[in-house]
């Protein structure tokens, strides 16, 4: 019986969220690539109008038309296979180990929301023109929350050193991006921030070891998101 309900544990902690949030992106690409074939555009996840008729990032077309959904979309869009497997293969190893930790729901809403307000800062700060796609601003999230499960976990020695992996992972991306032109640093350092922050917020399941997190810094933490969202908002259309 034991034996059983050990088996039973293991499959409800899987990462399931992880697991659908790669197969959305897969079935993207390879949909993007189908319409791009059919309209005699190879490559077609690389082509500007395929890339905007899936709903990449695209600060004009927020404002204009009110698109607000290219806050989400971008997030399941890559442009080009590397930047698919590179995202795809990044997604399946740090998801595995994060999602079973702070639970399915927690995993759902940190991975968007992080992606959101990536995506957000980059819509607030960056070329109104420009056009960007990917899962790197959730990515990022789950990197920056592992920042915070150190603290919470800071007597578990694998936690606490994939924590100082992760902190050094975002500063050498982030200074690696300030030399390449075609990475939005904008949408990576703002789900680095929202990831720290959503993590202070929604904490970990309560039948894990006490949070060292009191609830003033929660309700703190959560209030500053918010502000930060609805400032990128006005922001982004003021600058616009």
């Amino acid at each position: 019986m034991n034996q059983l309900s050990d088996t039973w544990k293991k499959i409800i902690r899987g990462p399931y969220f992880t697991y659908l949030f790669l197969v959305i992106q897969l079935i993207v690409y390879i949909t993007m690539e189908v319409v791009g074939t059919r309209h005699g555009i190879f490559n077609g996840s690389e082509n500007s109008g395929i890339l905007t008729l899936f709903g990449a990032l695209s600060p004009q077309l927020i404002v204009e038309n009110h698109e607000y959904w290219r806050f989400i979309t971008p997030i399941f869009i890559h442009i080009g296979f590397t930047h698919l497997a590179l995202n795809s293969l990044t997604l399946y190893f740090v998801g595995r180990i994060l999602e079973p930790i702070i639970g399915h729901a927690r995993f759902f809403f940190l991975y968007l929301m992080s992606g959101i307000i990536g995506n957000l800062l980059s819509f607030a700060f960056g070329n109104s023109y420009g056009l960007s796609a990917g899962a790197s601003t959730s990515l990022f999230g789950m990197f920056a929350a592992f920042i915070v499960l150190g603290r919470i976990y800071s007597y578990h020695p694998m936690i606490r050193q994939m924590s100082q992996n992760m902190s050094l992972l975002i500063i050498l991306n982030l200074v690696m991006n300030l030399f390449s032109s075609g990475v939005d640093i904008l949408g990576h350092l703002g789900g680095a921030i929202g990831g720290l922050l959503l993590m202070v917020v929604i904490g970990v399941p309560k039948n894990h070891l006490q949070n060292k997190l009191n609830h003033h810094q929660r309700i703190a933490t959560g209030i500053f998101t918010i502000f930060l969202i609805i400032f990128c908002l006005i922001y982004g259309f003021s600058n616009y």
